[in-house]
Order: C-alpha cells, then structure tokens, then sequence
C-alpha cells in the first residue's frame, strides 16, 4: 500500500508539495512556495516536515514559483536525489528561482542564495512529453514508470502519470489549463489512471466564455484610454504576461484601439517571452507599441509620460516587484484603470484590491483607490469548475479515488461535492498534514 501526504498545496491554492511513497521510494511532486500574506512568510521558513537527503525523486508539473519556489531550499537542506520536468519547465524555473533570490536579499533572512540554485539545476534532468520513462528500483520495489502529459496550463506545464508494475497508476495534474489558451495548445486527455490528485483554483466557479472575456478586455482597455489615465495589469512573468501581449497586439493590429504606449515593465517577464517566442516561432508579440523597461530607473520614469499608457508589470497578486511602485501612484487617480486578469489569493493585495478596499498599505504608506477596479477571470490560466469535472470524467470508469488539492478549503470541498454527486466518484478534499493510503500494488 502506497502513501500519500500533503505538506503543502491542502487548503491552499498555492504552496504545491506531495510526497508519494512507493515501498522505499519517496517522490516528491513540487516544492513551491505558499503566496499571501504572513502566514505564507511564516510556512515558506518552517522546517521542511520529511528529511529532504531521504527524497529520491522530486518531479515538478510546471514553473510557477508556487510550484518550484523551495526547490533550492530542498537542495541547501539535503536533498540530493533528481529533479525531473520538461526542457521548458527546467529553462523558466532557472529564470524564476534567480529572481527569487534577487527579491529574497532584501529580506534579513534569505530563504537561499544564487548557489543553492545552481546546486538544483545540476540535480535536474528534462523529460519530454510521452516518453514513460523507467525510474530504478528500490530495495524493496521494482521502480515504477512516469509519463508526462501536456496540461495546457503554461508553457512546459505537465501532468505526470506514475504507473507500478503491475499496471496500477496514479496522475498529478498540477495546475489544468484554462483551454483553449491563445499561445498553447489545448490540454491532453489522459485515460485509465487509478487515482488523481488534482487541483481546485476555480473548483467552485466558471469563467467567462473566450468571446465574452476578449469582449470585456477590449471595452476596458478602449475605456481606460478614452480617460486619458494609466492602465495597470498586474501580471505573472509566466504566461499571463506574454497573453496580454499577444491580445494587445491583435487590438492594435486590428485598428480597434488607439495607438498608445504599453510598457513591459519586467526584465523576467521579458526574458521569459524571449523563450515564448523561441518556443512558438516568429515574433508573436512585436508590435511597434510595446516597449520593454529593463532599469529600475526607466520605471520610475513612466510616470513622467503623460497621457494614455498601458502598464504590465509584476507580481500578478500585487505581492512583490514593480507593479507595487506604479500602483502607490496611480491607484489614487480616479482617470486610472487597474484590471485584474487572475486568480489573487487570500492575504494578498491584489485580494484586498479585488475585495474593493478603499484604502491600502504599500510599503508601509496608506494608499486611497479611486482609480477604476476591474475584473477578469476568465484570462486565468486555471480550467474552472466545469472542466475541471470534465477531465475528471475521461476517467470515470477506472478510478478509485480523488484527491482535491491545490485550493482555497471551500474550493476544494466544492468541487470534490460535484465530483461525487455528479460522477459518482469517491472525492476527497485534502488537509495538509494529513496522508492517505492509495492501492498502488
């Protein structure tokens, strides 16, 4: 009987990170950090609760910092085994986690330096799409295989499939793709798994359709110009970036929106569209508008620009970079606009802005809105509730259990409710801390 424990990524949409142990084999599916608030700064600096030097293996689904963000601090603390994901995967979290550490040396206690990085990237091995690849056995055991899927969620993102000898399997889905997405292709179906633990961003809710949410990003953007203000989009440098990009270039291709400045204001974010395009071909997001700030100094100096402009920068949640310094000065304009383009979780400011707050904290000084709040869900790179019950269905008949992870509690209970009621499927919302056995023989 194999076990499953969630030490990260239960009750939180954020965090992701299971351990599975096959017999003597302990595998690790992500180590990101938790986001918002000091209850995640508090998690993000416990002590791991497994000894990181008895993992063998630690697979990641997909780049996000939520998903790999502890990576190095496995490493400084002892792990030794491989780390495996797609080629894209490894390339974009090698990006992130040196980010990361640039925004850590700013804390009095850095979770890891620039090393502890490079000690995980020589642990790390790639593996492509549909190719099972046979893990050596145990002292116990003899192996088990894993395959990867394409979960559509962000480039390189997987769903890894842990097959046993005797053919029974289990699949992580890590984060679902929010199909069909403008720059990726549409997630894979995969049959015949046993078990899934899979997760729940958007378990309780639907999006809106893809005419309907170009529609309303278009009447938004078309608005903000027309008051002459700022427009600000809070963004990830992975993926929710470079699709903002790729709807602006069709709006200005398209002749349907004044020509105005947009400004690029993540050197992350612009290193990663450069793997984006490299990836797709072409330069799909090349339009004489968009200029890229690289300076911190370039930054500060957008706001001398009158007029009509269009601001991307980072974090998407508002929890950290540039977007914080544009956001203290143009929240308090009534002519600004900012448009919230995913999912912000709880404790974060990008929350407290979606909650309609009137007056928040930035660095430490009260900032007032008056500027323009406006939300889209549908642009998030998460499948909502409807498909996630769809994929889950593709395996309707071979599975013995469901593990809800990776969402806020009433998310995950939500949605393991459907999946019983509507499936007839045994689905459970996960705690963290807790583990389950899973018939993997």
């Amino acid at each position: 009987m194999a076990k499953l424990m969630c030490y990260g990524g239960a009750g939180n949409a954020t965090g992701a990170n299971f351990l599975l142990e096959l017999s003597d084999q302990k595998i690790l599916i992500d180590c990101g950090m938790q986001q918002g608030g000091e209850s995640a700064h508090v998690h993000n600096r416990q002590t791991f609760q497994y000894d990181p030097a008895s993992i063998n293996f630690l697979f990641i689904t997909h780049a996000h910092i939520d998903h790999v963000g502890l990576i190095p601090k496995l490493v400084h603390n002892g792990f030794k085994g491989t780390i495996y994901s797609t080629p894209e995967t490894k390339a974009l979290a090698e990006l992130l986690l040196l980010d990361a550490v640039k925004i850590g040396r700013e804390e009095e206690n850095p979770l890891y330096t620039t090393q502890d990085v490079e000690n995980s990237l020589s642990l790390w091995q790639t593996l492509e799409y549909h190719a099972p690849h046979d893990l050596p056995a145990g002292r116990q055991v003899s192996g088990f295989t894993v395959e990867l899927f394409d979960a559509g969620h962000v480039l390189g993102s997987s769903m890894l499939k842990f097959t046993t000898p005797g053919g029974k399997s289990m699949l992580f889905t890590g984060d679902l793709g929010n199909s069909p997405s403008p720059l990726l292709k549409e997630r894979e179906k995969v049959s015949g798994v046993d078990y899934i633990l899979m997760e729940s961003v958007y378990g309780d809710r639907n999006h809106e359709n893809r005419e309907e949410r170009e529609e309303r990003f278009k009447l938004i953007v078309s608005d903000a110009i027309k008051r002459n203000g700022a427009l600000l989009i809070p963004a990830f440098s992975l993926e929710r970036a470079q699709i903002i990009l790729s709807l602006l270039d069709d709006l200005f291709e398209a002749k349907v929106i004044p020509t105005v400045p947009v400004y690029l204001d993540s050197p992350l974010a612009i290193k990663i569209t450069a793997i984006y395009e490299r990836a797709i071909g072409g330069e799909p997001f090349d339009f004489k508008e968009l200029k890229y700030i690289q300076s911190a100094h370039e930054s500060r100096e957008i706001e001398k620009e009158p007029g009509a402009k269009i601001i991307i920068a980072g974090s998407g949640m508002s929890t950290a970079g540039r977007i914080l310094g544009h956001e203290a000065h143009y929240l308090p304009d009534p002519n600004s606009t900012i448009l919230l383009m995913g999912y912000q979780a709880a404790g974060t400011l990008g929350r407290q802005i979606e909650e309609g707050m009137k007056k928040v904290i930035i660095d430490d000084q009260p900032v007032t809105i008056r500027a323009h709040v406006e939300k889209i869900s549908g642009f998030s790179g998460h499948a909502d509730s409807d498909a996630l019950v769809n994929f889950v269905s593709e395996n309707e008949k071979s599975l013995k259990k469901v593990f809800v992870a990776m969402g806020e509690t009433h998310s995950q209970i939500f949605l393991a409710q459907r999946l019983r009621d509507e499936l007839n499927v045994d689905a459970i919302a996960t705690e963290e801390g807790k583990s389950y056995e899973v018939d993997l023989g």
